[in-house]
């Protein structure tokens, strides 16, 4: 887990990914297209605003989690996929339902696909380069 750098709360909500993971590309797209109303900004974990907020990530990047930091804190791994839904809101928020289940389920389940991410989905050479139409919602 990232350290505690005395991160301030962001303006909007903001994701953080794996630029060159091609599962978390995909999921980036997803929310992209699901968030209408651009509630959410989105920046990759080898970034400036990611190092800036999480502090020095593990060399391991089977270990490395999707966070989601807003007013209310940091997010990772199946806290910060409820947290994600819950900002999109509308039918996104149904899987808030998930949160009856086990922290300890949800999260071991999440580690497993991100241990075999690069193996399922692959991997890219370099870190996702946003649209003209995007460039707004990425931080650096």
């Amino acid at each position: 887990m990232p350290a505690d750098r005395g991160m301030t709360v962001p303006a909007q909500p903001i994701v953080f990914f794996d630029g060159v993971c091609g599962l978390c590309n995909w999921i980036v797209d997803l929310l992209l297209r699901a968030d209408t109303n651009q509630v959410l900004l989105y920046a990759p974990l080898q970034g400036e605003t990611a190092r800036r907020a999480l502090g020095p990530m593990t060399q391991d990047v089977g270990e490395w989690s999707f966070f989601l930091l807003d007013e209310r804190g940091l997010h990772e791994r199946s806290d910060a996929v409820l947290a994600t839904c819950r900002h999109l809101g509308g039918s996104w928020a149904l899987f808030g339902l998930l949160g009856v289940v086990p922290r300890e389920i949800l999260d071991e389940g999440y580690r497993f696909i991100a241990r075999n991410r690069y193996q399922w989905f692959g991997q890219h050479e370099t870190c996702r380069i946003p649209t003209a139409e995007e460039r707004g919602r990425f931080l650096p």
